[in-house]
């Protein structure tokens, strides 16, 4: 079954209801909170977090057994928190009455003006988002149920939905700069669009695992009870089920085996650490070679990706943290730095100034020009000036007649001239 369509997916209305279709068709875009103990290993094991349908993986509660001190600070990560199942705490976005209505459409100004908006509602314990087409007195609704959430909130969420077991990106979503509902990235503004699907390859970074219903790379079919939210541990460590036999059987049962039964990344190679780095953070669009879910820790991306399209230029700021390191004279100059020089993944993220002693483990602050005036206050942060925030091209949402844009951290490690965009995390401007 290769990319099936829902039925229906939009409100079909005819006769006087005619002038709502504009606005309710569905453009179909197929584009590709502090955790207890005891709720973590819940968490974890919630939507077939064991694994389920996946021959050889454990989950996160498993390996929280004896590494208790990394599970539970990894619990509280952008990684482990990058889809989860909906919930009170999941959900960012307000879903109180007066701060749970994104208007996409302004305001009619005479009665017979048609206006769109959506409303956030909680029922039952569940969570929708529904779609209200008005025009005088006549309105059509659309309402869907939140299934999964995606995104940390760093920086804002997305939210999905199930049609029996198709997968579909829901209108609209949160962005934490204003604590605000827009437009989900990619919709055009002014329409109800339920219709674009989620392929495996957008799940691959948000997930753990889900299983596809077809081969087809574009599909959104899945078995929905196979899915493990969050980057979990056997992400980065590759499938745990024989390691844990081993361990629980004891030292003196020690096997010398071709393959080690768990992964350490910190034994890899330069090359390999980057490369597990890169399945999410390259931002390239390369061919798949293989299905999602298939990549295992250790081995070359290339043997999963085809060659990064010619003329790619520039990379986006956007998901290229990989792409831009790479550009930079601090990684060409050295034959070990990788992402983990800076980035400890078992810890939630340091302030962007903090990592600043990174910097100072191979620079002397002296050296620095801006040095001559500044003095020692200039190691507090050499981030801000050499790593600054960049606007990015592809998050951008147009809604109610605006476009916004956010700016994000460049990996690309570089002297910049200009003042940086620290604080200008998200800007708003009209469309012309």
């Amino acid at each position: 079954m290769a990319n099936a369509q829902p039925e229906p997916h939009t409100i079909r209305p005819s006769g006087a209801s005619q002038w709502l279709f504009p606005i309710l068709c569905p453009l179909f875009l197929c584009l590709p909170s502090p955790y207890r103990w005891a709720a973590y290993a819940a968490n974890s094991s919630s939507a077939g977090g064991a694994g389920v349908n996946r021959p050889g993986y454990v989950g996160d509660a498993a390996c929280a057994g004896c590494h208790r001190e990394q599970a539970l600070s990894y619990s509280h990560t952008a990684h482990h928190l990058t889809s989860q199942l909906p919930s009170g705490t999941s959900i960012l976005g307000s879903f109180k009455e007066g701060e749970n209505i994104l208007m996409i459409q302004n305001p009619p100004t005479t009665e017979v003006d048609p206006r769109l908006y959506f409303k956030m509602d909680l029922r039952n314990g569940d969570y929708y988002q529904t779609a209200v087409a008005e025009k005088g007195s006549q309105k059509l609704t659309r309402s869907e149920r939140i299934g999964i959430v995606t995104g940390s909130g760093v920086r804002g969420q997305t939210y999905l939905y199930w049609a029996g077991n198709e997968l579909f990106e829901l209108p609209v979503s949160y962005w934490r700069s204003g604590n605000q509902w827009i437009n989900s990235p990619g919709y055009e503004d002014g329409t109800a669009n339920f219709s674009r699907h989620v392929d495996p390859r957008c799940l691959e970074c948000h997930a753990a695992y889900i299983r596809p219903l077809s081969s087809d790379p574009q599909t959104n079919v899945y078995d929905q009870d196979s899915l493990v939210t969050g980057i979990s541990c056997e992400t980065c460590h590759g499938p745990a089920a024989n390691h844990i036999v081993l361990e629980r059987a004891g030292s003196g049962t020690r096997i010398k085996a071709p393959e080690p039964f768990i992964l350490n990344p910190a034994k890899f190679s330069r090359d390999r650490q980057v490369d597990l780095c890169a399945l999410c953070h390259n931002g390239a669009d390369r061919e798949e070679l293989v299905p999602a879910f298939s990549y295992l820790p250790g081995k070359p991306l290339d043997q999963y990706f085809g060659p990064e399209p010619a003329g790619s230029g520039q990379p986006d700021v956007h998901g290229n943290q990989v792409g831009l390191l790479k550009k930079s004279r601090c990684y060409l100059s050295s034959p070990s730095m990788s992402c983990s020089t800076c980035h400890d993944v078992h810890r939630r993220e340091r302030t962007a100034a903090e990592y600043s002693d990174r910097c100072l483990g191979c620079h002397r602050w002296q050296s620095c020009g801006v040095a001559r005036t500044m003095g020692s206050k200039i190691a507090q942060n050499c981030i801000d000036c050499h790593m600054p925030m960049q606007v990015t091209n592809a998050i951008v949402s147009k809604t109610a007649n605006g476009l916004i844009r956010t700016s994000i951290r460049t990996h690309r490690i570089a002297i910049y001239s200009g003042p940086s965009a620290e604080g200008q995390s998200t800007t708003v401007e009209p469309i012309q």
